[in-house]
């Protein structure tokens, strides 16, 4: 399903040049929901973009899906995000003059779908979600937990393999973060997707399936969370790190 080897990138800070990535190496072959753990500056949500296509990484292979994405072009890449990947961010980033349901259907939109088949979908994935009672209200008339709801079922309109979130309950409070943590398992399990949270969150980080931990832009290690609790993953994690 997606698998990265050997990927480097750095960057350009004034006459430096900063390395953020140091030959990751990921492999993820089956759905489920994931976690990619690590403090400030281990290089998450450097990675994040690689995996989103919306940077190339220096050196190495990121493959999607069957796709090689290291090696598309800016349009191709465009083109495979859109249809390929779901974003999901910490902030939202929903139109505020736009509806729940025109922020869902906007991809689309932009896409020149069909309206039609764009209502149809949005619909059902706004009842999935538990917001289609909101679906005429604008996001500044929804709480953090249902503004995030919707920017889930945006990220799912073409129901893409892969569904990135990046730190997604930043913003929320605990009981609504533990809410979207157990959507996003239970949405990986139903609808055979592959869903990857960055976070550096335990108590996140226990309700994925496995968690990839990255410290000084390497994985330096992977531990499923089966019989853990949030403390438990935080001494597993510690360990990895200390280790690496």
């Amino acid at each position: 399903m997606l698998r990265c080897t050997d990927v480097h990138k750095s960057y350009r800070l004034g006459d430096r040049e900063v390395p953020a990535l140091r030959g990751v190496d990921l492999d993820i072959p089956e759905p489920g929901f994931y976690a990619i753990m690590g403090a400030s500056g281990s290089g998450k949500s450097t990675l994040l973009h690689l995996l989103a296509a919306l940077d190339r990484p220096d050196r190495g292979e990121i493959t999607i899906a069957g796709e090689a994405i290291h090696a598309l072009d800016e349009r191709a890449a465009t083109l495979f995000r859109r249809k390929k990947i779901g974003i999901v961010f910490q902030q939202f980033n929903l139109i505020p003059t736009f509806t729940a349901r025109e922020n869902v259907e906007l991809p689309g939109v932009l896409a020149g779908d069909d309206a039609t088949t764009l209502r149809a979908r949005s619909t059902l994935l706004l009842e999935r979600l538990g917001v289609l009672e909101r679906a005429d209200h604008r996001p500044d008339a929804l709480s953090g937990g249902e503004q995030q709801r919707v920017a889930i079922a945006r990220a799912l309109l073409y129901s893409p393999p892969l569904l990135l979130a990046d730190e997604p309950t930043g913003n929320l409070d605990s009981a609504s973060s533990a809410r979207l943590w157990a959507l996003l398992a239970e949405l990986a399990a139903q609808q055979q997707t592959t869903i990857i949270m960055v976070t550096h969150e335990p108590a996140a980080a226990v309700t994925c399936r496995r968690v990839f931990v990255l410290s000084d832009g390497r994985v330096t290690g992977q531990f499923d969370t089966e019989g853990l609790d949030a403390g438990g993953v935080a001494t597993r994690y510690q360990q990895l790190v200390r280790t690496a």
